[in-house]
């Protein structure tokens, strides 16, 4: 993807993004707004209005601090985006496997059956929140009463019975990540993303220079400072801050994965469907840690955030590489969900990607030339083809790769990709993912017949049995 060319936003929609952000500061009366659009990793629009600081009374001159790319605001719970990014990574090193139960890698009290992956996409039933108060002491809870106040937490759901966010699971994934590195979460979140990527004005505590949250009076025009909440052993479900150049750098990994720090077919996992949280438009579920938003045909993945006295969204349209990055300093009124949504949707719709010119690939392996051509199965027609890496498959690989496709299936539909296994072949994405292809062919080695998950496919159609 990042040999392509990026379309270039004219100047007219230019504008016209920077009046959405200017027009969100004023309709949600917040201190500031600050958003990035970010195409295939190069910055296409910064827009910044309002103040990142106004002072404790909120009253101050308004260049005390003004709202720019590099001033850091509280991400809240994009935070887990990063957790679960430790998490799969654990995984693909064999340090843990996604079924494993929670109570395998920490010592519980109780809920300890709950498995990391119902963890990761909110389906482990655990409530809400850590035990406590914790937003009225605005103190998360260390790590011996993170786990001993389990024995109180309640599974407010079975598991899996439907989707519940919680806070608890994602603060229990964080001390999995610690407790298989062998280092606090947040050391193991340095060495092993933010230093990786250059994410250097991502932290766990707030450094300069940094907005102030606020909370905005509905009924007057005037601003009450916000306190800090220290996340403690909660930080890994919400403490980050960030700037909203390097929340958009982050956004540009999801698009485009650096294989060195996590595999692109894992970054697929991820942004596949786990659970729908939206029983009835469907337009929002939920990946491995990640918000999936729907969208007419479209899917942007991502998270939104929340912390007192800050809001953010962060929107990644992954085909286009189109990232959307928001933050506020304000916790009341404040959507910048939406706002990312909208920013982004309407660049897609002015501005799409442009088509990329076929080329011919490299030649056809001599065993895989005979299998092209048309087969049918269950009295459906497919054609099979072969790509040899002219465009990167949907796990980021470039090799050449099999594909089958019902002749009559809409062009949106994606075709069944299937990898080579030695003498069979694997369905690596598509209709039937994860089942074999098993090729029989003639004493003079041509194919005659073709068994798909066990279904046998004809070079002309046959009823069953023959």
């Amino acid at each position: 993807m990042s040999g392509e060319r990026v379309p270039e936003l004219p100047d007219q929609l230019a504008n016209t993004l920077r009046r959405k952000v200017s027009g969100a500061q004023r309709d949600w009366r917040a201190p500031s707004v600050v958003a990035r659009v970010v195409r295939r990793g190069a910055v296409q629009l910064d827009a910044f209005a309002g103040a990142a600081d106004l002072g404790a009374d909120g009253l101050a001159d308004p260049a005390l601090l003004s709202a720019g790319a590099d001033v850091q605001y509280r991400m809240g719970s994009i935070t887990k985006t990063f957790t679960a990014a430790l998490v799969l990574q654990a995984r693909d090193e064999g340090l843990l496997d996604l079924d494993d139960e929670v109570g395998a890698h920490l010592d519980v009290p109780a809920h300890g059956g709950a498995t990391l992956r119902r963890m990761l996409c909110h389906l482990s039933g655990l409530q809400r929140e850590p035990v406590g108060e914790v937003w009225e002491t605005l103190r998360g809870p260390d790590l011996d009463a993170l786990l001993a106040d389990l024995a109180q937490a309640e599974a407010v759901l079975s598991p899996q019975e439907r989707w519940h966010y919680s806070n608890l699971a994602f603060a229990l994934l964080g001390q999995v990540v610690a407790a298989r590195r062998g280092a606090p979460w947040a050391t193991v979140l340095h060495e092993r993303l933010l230093e990786p990527l250059g994410l250097r004005r991502t932290t766990t505590a707030p450094t300069a220079p940094v907005a102030r949250g606020y909370f905005v009076d509905p009924y007057a025009d005037r601003l009450h400072p916000e306190p800090l909440f220290p996340g403690h052993a909660f930080a890994p479900a919400a403490e980050l801050w960030t700037t909203v150049a390097d929340l958009a750098t982050w956004g540009a990994f999801w698009a485009e994965p650096d294989p060195a720090v996590l595999a692109p077919a894992t970054v697929a996992e991820m942004t596949h469907l786990h659970a729908m949280a939206d029983l009835q438009q469907w337009t929002l579920g939920w990946g491995l840690g990640l918000m999936l938003h729907r969208r007419g045909e479209r899917m942007l993945v991502g998270h939104d955030g929340a912390m007192p006295g800050f809001l953010a969204s962060l929107v990644i349209e992954r085909g286009s590489g189109l990232v959307v990055a928001v933050l506020t300093n304000t916790s009341r009124a404040a959507d910048p969900a939406s706002l990312a949504l909208d920013l982004a949707e309407t660049v897609l719709d002015a501005v799409p990607d442009e088509p990329q010119p076929w080329r011919p690939g490299a030649p056809v392996p001599a065993d895989v030339e005979p299998l092209l051509g048309t087969w049918w199965a269950e009295g459906i027609e497919y054609a099979a083809s072969w790509r040899a890496g002219s465009e990167p498959d949907v796990d980021g690989a470039e090799g050449g790769h099999l594909e089958l496709r019902a002749v009559a299936a809409p062009p949106s539909k994606p075709p069944a990709v299937l990898r080579r296994e030695g003498e069979r072949w694997r369905v690596a994405s598509g209709r039937e993912q994860g089942e074999v292809l098993r090729v029989v062919r003639d004493a003079s080695g041509a194919p005659t017949r073709l068994y798909w998950a066990t279904y046998p496919m004809t070079r002309r159609p046959l009823p069953f049995g023959q």
